[in-house]
């Protein structure tokens, strides 16, 4: 926490520094501009979820020690010919049941492959060293989308002996990097015959105006539908060649828009980020620090030679407090981010002391922005 807070102060002082000691530069807008590519996708176009059951094998001793994995080993088994009358013939401990998880891509085909991350379902203590065995990847919709299997990686280890253990991570959960084979096409349809439909990865009406106008000016007639989307007619030089009219599509570029004004804030590591559009009213901040602190120090009382009494601990305690002369910084109206940074250099925050400043801000009607705590 405490290299975190000097990084912190770090990157303050010296974007007040350099707020300082520069005039504002105007960025031209071709700086600012983003490809279409960037901030959109083509609606049906997107990943689909993939889910399986299975059975990692090769534990050493780490596996699980429910009935259920037994009763599920002794009907893989069955499956493979093998025939075991009675499920408690299968030792615990060297088996885990698994839940097995996995995206594909749009345009997937049959033969490619696939990462899949594998979690312990039952009792397991680690999947270290194991492998699974074959196990049916679903879509929602129950078709068989791919097929995973292989030796599993935990990219850890977790061990444990007469009471004490060593773990270096989450050995439960584990990941095997290609380790599943589409065994079926997925088709992706791209629009219809005559459109199709483009979606913004954040709702922003500005940006779909600027986005329709683009495409209007330079490529095929658009109009947009809401705060988030546009349709694009396909001209009839395109409708044989979509792929081709989206590689052009993509690549345009259009001047990007100013965010709304926000303030993140991460109260677990001390980490705030202040958005460029912040703006501030009229505000005076004052801060200071009080330090109390406390030292006990234990010393023991012994009876007199021939007495009859016992040696007792006394605990003597001393109580300090520091309280640090606080400091008294102005704002003028509509300041901005450096103007906000110069500021708060000046009295010296840490993050933390940072964020009740930015919330008594936000309180007080001042801080022209939102608090999103994360």
């Amino acid at each position: 926490m405490i290299k975190l807070g000097k990084i912190f102060l770090t990157i303050m002082m010296l974007l007040s520094y350099m707020s300082s000691a520069y005039a504002v530069v105007d960025v031209p807008n071709a700086a600012r501009s983003v490809r279409i590519k960037d901030i959109t996708h083509i609606d049906g176009v997107r990943d689909n979820q993939l889910v399986g059951y299975g059975v990692v094998v090769g534990l050493s001793g780490t596996g699980d020690n429910s009935r259920s994995t037994q009763i599920t080993n002794q009907l893989m088994l069955q499956n493979l010919g093998t025939i075991i009358t009675n499920s408690n013939d299968i030792k615990k401990g060297n088996t885990a049941a698994v839940m097995v998880v996995a995206t594909v891509p749009p345009f997937a085909k049959n033969g490619d492959k696939i990462d899949v991350v594998v979690s312990s379902l039952a009792d397991a203590k680690s999947l270290e060293g194991g492998v699974l065995v074959q196990t049916q990847l679903l879509a929602p919709n129950g078709e068989v989308i791919a097929v995973a299997q292989g030796p599993i990686s935990t990219s850890g280890t977790n061990v444990s002996a007469n009471g004490s253990s060593v773990r270096t991570a989450i050995t439960t959960s584990a990941r095997i990097p290609n380790g599943a084979i589409v065994e079926r096409d997925i088709n992706t349809p791209i629009g219809d015959d005559d459109s199709l439909k483009l979606v913004l990865n954040k709702s922003d009406f500005t940006m779909v105006a600027r986005i329709t106008q683009t495409i209007n000016s330079n490529l095929a007639p658009a109009k947009a539908l809401d705060g988030s989307s546009l349709r694009i007619t396909i001209p009839d030089s395109f409708k044989d060649d979509k792929i081709t009219f989206l590689s052009i599509l993509e690549n345009l570029t259009v001047s990007n828009t100013d965010g709304v004004a926000k303030v993140v804030i991460n109260e677990r590591t001390g980490t705030v980020v202040i958005g460029n559009e912040v703006k501030l009213l009229p505000a005076a901040i004052a801060h200071g620090n009080l330090t109390v602190t406390v030292t006990t120090v234990n010393e023991a009382s012994q009876p007199n030679a021939f007495g009859q009494g016992q040696t007792a601990i006394i605990q003597n305690s001393a109580i300090n407090v520091n309280k640090t002369p606080g400091k008294l910084v102005t704002l003028p109206a509509n300041s901005n981010l450096n103007d906000l940074v110069r500021a708060l250099n000046t009295i010296g925050v840490a993050p933390y002391d940072l964020i009740s400043i930015l919330q008594a801000l936000k309180s007080a009607g001042s801080l022209q922005a939102d608090i999103e705590l994360i």
